[in-house]
């Protein structure tokens, strides 16, 4: 936190005009000579040829990489950079970033984004978030690519690390402004290396990713030429708040369920469930029948109710009222009585029935997906550590952070205490962070008419970022744009029985960067795309449908064929 008594009347003044201030030109860097790896040790670049205020940036190291892997994994010899941005507050961190420059360049570049509360550089030499396995990412296929941490360094809790918050400056470069700073920079080291500007730009990211790739299209659209989001976290306020909803549903007496009575509740959904789609593959394809159908309270599974008898505990079994009436707060929207900045006062519920929130069995993704969902210590004050022993529930974390480092910023507030739906003295920090924090925007006008592109996907099993939020999001943009000139740009794809990042029941593999430079470079719009799992049926495949559509099965043929189903319901 800053303490103005500590600074001085000018420095005051310049964080106040920084925090305020519009975006300014950028001076674009000269095309030049070509800088090999060696020379770009030394590179600076000035604060006046970054967007945002900033003190300028500078190259730390460079390390020449060699050709590594085989097939799809293959990537040829590149020039690895690191670098940081200097922040204008003293006490903020520094933006630190990557570039990888491959030997063999294809005259693009693409930004990777973050997960969480970031603080991290994201692996820039890894694929797209679900991308296709038998295809290259986008540093083997020779695309120049970077990425930063958003503007601080997390500690061992990794992506649930918000300490950053207390810090104004920390705070907006995590809200966004940061991807403009480390596009700028980045973009300048590639343009130094190469001698020349890449032909295009792209972004691809999930979750917190996916919030920042939607805020590169609505804040810089002359920035990008096209985006991946996958399961974008846009409303993250609204999602918090949410989330504090959900944890303080999980800490009351009796209600955390361990892994054993959440396979209960997975395996009971998936009996009701599963053959709404015309079969019993596995997977929940017909979600809104599903939602509309099961209820955990009158369940059964193999001819035995699922709610314990009385209500009371009764072993892994059943599930007692305690934990039928948690999870009922899942699968039920958030109904603010006050409004947001954005004028949205909900968030609505999750497909809670028929999605993995950590049931310990079912794959080799089992221990991030139990990490991703409830983890394995009920929510408290305090709230319990991350460890490699175990965890609370992802979200819990999520928002005992944001609480203590956003909200109230104190690091001894209980994060029970606060009442999202009356956080009483909080509640017009809670709405100027949904200003902050959300991509409000939905006008993608200057986008659009650049020619820019736009491809989401979300799994209907998520536990952490709700489909039926990105269901939102693509309505506020047809109602701001009109559907017809929505459907020229922008794609919405729903991925039944693929969870957040992972997937048990389906893990998704889908070539979005081939689809996304086919329909931004030739025109030629994403039509009978296909999405395969890697996992519960390695191999098998899907008819990836542009919402609303599900896939249905055509009625004979194998159910593990794309072929063998039909989009329907659009």
């Amino acid at each position: 936190m800053l303490y103005p008594a500590l600074l001085s009347p000018c420095l005051i003044a310049l964080l106040a005009a920084c925090s305020s201030a519009p975006e300014k030109p950028v001076t674009d860097t000269p095309v030049s000579t070509p800088q090999s790896c060696t020379a770009l040790r030394t590179f600076t670049l000035p604060a006046a040829a970054i967007g945002l205020a900033t003190r300028g940036a500078r190259v730390t190291a460079t390390e020449t990489v060699a050709a590594s892997g085989e097939g799809a994994k293959a990537i040829g010899a590149y020039c690895k950079v690191s670098g940081v941005i200097s922040p204008v507050d003293p006490a903020a961190p520094a933006i630190r970033f990557q570039v990888d420059l491959p030997a063999q360049w294809n005259g693009k570049a693409l930004m990777f984004g973050g997960g969480g509360y970031d603080g991290t550089i994201p692996d820039v030499a890894a694929n797209v978030p679900a991308g296709a396995a038998t295809q290259p990412g986008p540093l083997g296929r020779g695309y120049a690519t970077f990425a930063s941490d958003s503007g601080h360094q997390a500690n061992a809790t990794t992506s649930r690390d918000g300490s950053f918050g207390s810090n104004d400056e920390a705070l907006r470069n995590f809200a966004g402004d940061a991807l403009k700073k480390t596009r700028d920079a980045a973009l300048a080291i590639v343009t130094a290396h190469y001698g020349q500007r890449p032909a295009r730009v792209y972004f691809a990211g999930g979750s917190t990713g996916g919030r920042e790739a939607l805020a590169m299209a609505s804040r810089w659209p002359s920035d990008v030429d096209g985006v991946i989001a996958l399961y974008p976290a846009w409303n993250a306020v609204a999602l918090n708040l949410q989330f504090g909803r959900m944890t303080q549903a999980m800490a009351q007496p009796g209600a955390y369920p361990d892994a054993a009575k959440r396979k209960l509740l997975f395996d009971a959904a998936m009996a009701a469930c599963d053959r709404l789609d015309g079969v019993a593959d596995g997977i929940i394809s017909n979600v809104d029948a599903c939602n509309a159908r099961f209820d955990p309270a009158t369940a059964s599974l193999n001819g035995k109710p699922l709610r314990c008898e009385g209500g009371g505990e009764g072993g892994d079994g059943c599930l007692s009222d305690a934990q039928i009436a948690a999870f009922k707060v899942f699968s039920t929207p958030l109904e603010l009585p006050y409004p947001l900045a954005s004028g949205e006062t909900r968030y609505p519920g999750f497909n809670t029935w028929g999605t993995d929130w950590g049931m310990g069995t079912g794959g080799p993704f089992q221990a991030i997906i139990q990490t991703l969902g409830l983890g394995t210590e009920q929510p408290a004050n305090p709230m319990p550590g991350v460890s490699s022993k175990g965890s609370p529930p992802y979200h819990s974390t999520f928002w005992d952070q944001w609480v203590r480092y956003f909200v109230t910023r104190d690091v001894n507030f209980n994060p029970l205490a606060l009442d999202p739906l009356r956080p009483g003295g909080y509640q017009a920090r809670v709405v100027a962070l949904n200003g902050l924090q959300d991509v409000n925007q939905t006008d993608l006008s200057a986008f659009r008419n650049k020619g820019g592109k736009i491809l989401i996907a979300h799994g209907t099993a998520d536990a952490l970022v709700s489909t039926q939020a990105t269901r939102q999001y693509l309505g506020r943009l047809q109602k701001a744009m009109g559907e017809q000139q929505l459907e020229g740009f922008v794609r919405y794809y729903e991925i039944p029985g693929y969870g957040h990042v992972f997937g048990t029941a389906f893990n998704a593999s889908w070539d979005s960067l081939t689809a996304l430079e086919q329909w931004v470079e030739q025109g030629k719009a994403p039509v009978d795309q296909i999405v395969v799992d890697t996992t519960a049926v390695p191999g098998r495949s899907r008819p990836l449908c542009p919402y609303p559509a599900w896939p249905q099965y055509r009625g004979s043929g194998s159910v593990n064929e794309a072929g063998s189903f039909v989009c329907v319901g659009r």
